[in-house]
């Protein structure tokens, strides 16, 4: 080794030997070249299933969060529960509906046998007034046909036309009277 340099001195080599020396340094290089593509085609893979995990990961966290969890549940059975709620609401409505009309209905059905039963109690009254009354017109039409009895022969003998109908005589008597005689034979 010289002085002047820190580096020791190598003899000179031939031109086979430099050529096989650069062969060999490329043929290293082209090595190196293929394995650093290898390692950067298994780094982009493993960048790839890194990103996938993480994104399973934050897929995973976000399927595990209580919040959004309950969020979930609650979506879910709003919907489910919503139809229901309506059909169960346009039910209610409609049973509403049917018990409004079902009063109205009941309501005139309790007037009109009311009506009726007013209209039965009038004619029961007036058949009862009836009823107390028969005795006396009764007896009024008995009382008048015995006093038609009495009254109406004598009534009917005062004239002349009606006492040839009842089969008598109308003839004058001796004080200037004129009667109705009846003569037997």
């Amino acid at each position: 080794m010289s002085q002047e340099s820190d580096q020791p001195e190598f003899p000179a080599l031939s031109d086979d030997e430099i050529h096989k020396s650069l062969d060999d340094i490329a043929t290293l290089l082209a090595s190196q070249g293929n394995r650093l593509d290898e390692q950067t085609k298994v780094l982009n893979r493993l960048r790839e299933v890194a990103t996938e995990a993480r994104q399973a990961a934050f897929a995973a966290r976000e399927q595990t969060d209580p919040e959004q969890y309950a969020d979930f549940a609650v979506t879910l059975v709003e919907d489910r529960t919503g139809k229901i709620i309506d059909r169960m609401n346009d039910v209610a409505s409609g049973l509403i509906r049917a018990s409004n009309h079902t009063t109205t209905v009941l309501k005139e059905a309790e007037q009109d046998r009311s009506a009726a039963q007013r209209q039965l109690w009038e004619r029961e009254q007036k058949l009862d007034r009836f009823k107390r009354r028969l005795p006396l017109a009764g007896l009024g039409v008995l009382v008048l046909a015995l006093a038609m009895t009495v009254t109406l022969p004598r009534f009917m003998a005062s004239y002349g036309p009606t006492c040839a109908v009842l089969g008598g005589v109308w003839t004058t008597t001796s004080t200037n009277t004129d009667v109705c005689a009846f003569y037997r034979e």
